[in-house]
């Protein structure tokens, strides 16, 4: 599956010129592509959601109401594009699929179950749908800064990724629909079935369950609703569910998981509990181990990819030297992965003395929860890190994005997250923010679209 973005499929590396040409007499640009994106970000100071398209993708024939969506939540949408380098999109992808192929290394395996709940040790022929490489913008390129397995808002950047105008050459100019953009959702639909088969084979895929804690008042419920919506339009049944609502039937044959009547037969997973370990997931976690659905991210995939001492591992150039990387793989792994460390007791005054330098994160955290800047720290909060529990990162400034907000300029900071099954990256989207981490708090933030500006003939 290709990587979408507003300008371009990154499937055969092509560029649509005639996208960039719109953009292009902003400015003379750079002939490098990473400071032509550079440039854009920081002077085409734009509008470009066509919001009135955007209530007509996330309306039409889905049941999830736009009007309440401004209302409840509105800064999940920004109004402005985000530019990336088409040598960065490459660099973050050539990055992901050699961590693809480290994670799959035997050596690597043992190393990380070694720390990992009895639960992780479950084999699961699913792959894991939907997981979210988050890089930061540094200096030398795009540095990956952490790994989530369940990462929301995919369908969400699908849709938003259509809303989107030319901007800077040509207001309000409707983008062109690439070939093959419009079929997104449809590759979403396609990956959630290849999930079945790798663990069912040839069996039929009837019934999914969007699985949350109180999936109503979760911040990202209305993309529980679209993808509800899209699995019926492909003749699947689908309920969004809250795990205590299921029941574990252990008949014959392997058992079932129930949702009143209904056998579930795959449960998208969007939990935060990842060893499922909570007692009202009792009946998933049950279902799960006797092999009675097929879930998806699944407790391992969470061990193997999302723990944050995973990329302790990743930036350990002895150890991957020594599990038979060659020099260059090395190289891109310690070039792209911020430093990380393991916060124990024994280097806990190391760290406090060059704290500045360091961003400090919970090994099993997720959605910014009990991150800190080094330099924000108290020495209360450091002392409950220094328990451990925690990897220190070394520290790496996001880039940012110039929008007028009120008719006031102002910068907000960018992350970028690939969505990525199997290795392939499906769609590169960027949130906009301010503060410590990534919210949807923020004026003008939220999530945005990538457009890729292309390297014009550059030798990558």
């Amino acid at each position: 599956m290709p990587v979408l973005t507003s300008q371009k499929i990154m499937e055969n590396q092509t560029v649509q010129p005639e996208l960039f040409h719109a953009i292009a007499p902003l400015t003379d640009l750079p002939t490098d592509c990473r400071e032509a994106a550079a440039t854009l970000n920081r002077d085409c100071v734009c509008v470009s959601l066509d919001r009135e398209t955007l209530r007509h993708e996330l309306e039409v024939g889905e049941g999830v109401s736009y009007a309440d969506m401004c209302h409840t939540r509105p800064h999940l949408f920004s109004d402005t594009l985000v530019f990336v380098g088409e040598a960065h999109l490459r660099r973050m992808a050539d990055l992901i699929a050699l961590i693809e192929q480290v994670i799959a290394l035997p050596a690597y395996r043992k190393r990380v179950l070694a720390h990992a709940p009895a639960i992780a040790h479950h084999i699961s022929f699913a792959a894991g749908v939907f997981l979210g490489y988050d890089f930061h913008l540094g200096v030398d390129g795009p540095r990956l800064i952490e790994i989530n397995t369940n990462a929301g808002g995919g369908l969400l950047n699908a849709k938003l990724l259509r809303a989107q105008r030319a901007c800077c050459g040509q207001q309000g100019q409707q983008a062109p629909v690439l070939p093959g953009q419009t079929t997104l959702e449809a590759a979403f639909v396609a990956m959630f079935r290849e999930e079945w088969t790798l663990a069912r084979g040839a069996a039929p895929l009837t019934c999914i369950a969007i699985v949350d804690t109180a999936p109503g008042e979760q911040y990202l419920a209305p993309e529980f609703e679209l993808f509800r919506a899209l699995f019926e339009s492909h003749g699947i049944t689908a309920r969004v569910v809250d795990p205590e609502q299921l029941r574990f039937h252990p008949a014959a044959e392997g058992g079932k998981l129930l949702y009143g009547t209904q056998a579930v037969d795959l449960v998208y997973n969007r939990l935060t509990d990842f060893a499922l370990s909570e007692p009202q997931h009792s009946a998933l976690r049950e279902a799960y181990l006797a092999d009675a659905v097929v879930m998806t991210p699944h407790p391992q995939a969470h061990a193997l990819y999302a723990d944050k001492r995973n990329l302790v591992a990743l930036t350990d150039a002895a150890w991957l030297s020594g599990i038979g990387l060659d020099a260059h793989e090395q190289q891109l792994l310690l070039s792209a992965i911020p430093r990380t460390e393991e916060v124990l007791p024994e280097n806990a005054d190391a760290f406090w003395a060059s704290r500045k330098q360091w961003f400090f994160k919970p090994a099993a955290g997720y959605g910014s929860k009990a991150t800190y800047r080094g330099d924000k720290l108290t020495k209360r909060v450091f002392a409950e890190i220094s328990r451990g529990g925690y990897i220190a990162q070394a520290l790496v400034p996001p880039s940012e994005r110039r929008l007028r907000v009120n008719g006031i300029e102002q910068d907000l900071k960018l992350d970028l997250r690939n969505y990525v099954y199997r290795g392939t990256v499906q769609l590169v989207s960027a949130r906009l923010y301010q503060g410590q981490t990534t919210n949807f708090r923020t004026p003008g933030g939220g999530f945005a679209s990538v457009f890729s500006v292309p390297c014009q003939g550059e030798k990558l």
